[in-house]
């Protein structure tokens, strides 16, 4: 999926939680080089542009968390909700259905 979108040109927007959550699942079920190298990707791509969450996020996620009470949304996604809708982004490329919910489309790439 993600290799699709890069081989497009389409600009991606994540988050540093996103990024780490990443990186914890690599370290753990791939191994120490292949977390870091995905680090090391996503930071030398032009494509990729990654939102650090602060305090305005914060408050958002909990409003999202709060307007979503029978969900099971993560923080991390409560948090890209928040930075999506700052961006008006309204696709979401995600491996889970969690942003359909919120109200986002997921993207869907034709294969």
């Amino acid at each position: 999926m993600f290799a699709v979108a890069v081989s497009r040109r389409i600009p991606l927007l994540t988050t540093n939680l996103i990024v780490a959550e990443v990186h914890r699942f690599l370290l753990f079920h791939v191994g120490i080089q292949a977390a870091a190298h995905m680090i090391d990707r996503i930071d030398a791509s032009p494509l990729v542009t990654v939102e650090f969450a602060g305090r305005a996020h914060h408050q958002v996620a909990r409003a999202w968390l709060a307007r979503l009470p029978d969900q099971r949304i993560s923080y991390t996604d409560a948090v890209s909700f928040a930075v999506m809708e700052t961006a008006r982004c309204t696709i979401a490329l995600s491996f889970d259905k969690d942003f359909v919910p919120a109200g986002f489309r997921l993207w869907q790439y034709g294969g």
